[in-house]
């Protein structure tokens, strides 16, 4: 750390301790808000796999029926998926907000009377695959965005404030002893300025 022994410069590392302490609170909260965030949509994953896992292990008791519609796979096969986005302290994240699926158009005659319970379950475990895909790409974006905070948060904490404090005591200590040098040299010069005017007088 280079710094300069003037009151400039004292100055200029003061502004920019005020600066940095004035700034910190604002990456503290913004960290705390990004953790409780991430926090927040892990126990939404968690909820939504667990839902996911039930539905699975009930969905198996359709898997051999399903077998037998033909084209199925065209009806669970997302048509779109509306995302919306939220803003977590200056990161915008996906929010899922719902899955469309092509018309499922056939025969009621034709068609196994449970095709439509089977259906309408199976439509809701893609949407849970969707979200769960969502929620996971949340997470992601707030966890860069946390650590890119988190090294700024320490940068100002162990770094930047702890400089500027050092930087200012130094200056400080230097100017205070240029001081009591001048000082020190002033009374000098008094004193022999007296001692020469005195000899002068005496002689």
């Amino acid at each position: 750390m280079k710094i300069k022994f003037s009151q400039s410069e004292l100055k200029r590392q003061r502004d920019a301790l005020r600066q940095y302490e004035r700034y910190l609170p604002t990456l503290q909260l913004k960290k705390q808000q990004i953790q409780l965030e991430i926090q927040h949509q892990h126990r939404a994953l968690l909820e939504k796999e667990s839902l996911f896992t039930r539905k699975e292990q009930y969905a198996g008791e359709w898997s051999g029926l399903l077998a037998e519609v033909p084209g199925i796979r065209t009806w669970l096969k997302p048509e779109k998926v509306a995302i919306g986005k939220r803003n977590i302290a200056g990161t915008d994240i996906p929010v899922f907000e719902q899955v469309f699926f092509e018309d499922a158009e056939y025969d009621l005659f034709l068609m196994p009377f449970w095709l439509d319970a089977g259906l309408e379950e199976l439509r809701e475990m893609v949407s849970l695959k969707e979200e769960i895909s969502v929620i996971e790409e949340g997470i992601s974006l707030l966890s860069h965005e946390l650590r890119i905070t988190t090294q700024r948060v320490n940068l100002f904490e162990k770094v930047k404030i702890p400089e500027a404090k050092e930087a200012i005591r130094l200056i400080k200590i230097y100017l205070g002893d240029q001081m009591t040098n001048a000082v020190g040299r002033s009374k000098i010069a008094k004193k022999k300025i007296e001692e020469a005017y005195f000899e002068g007088g005496v002689s």
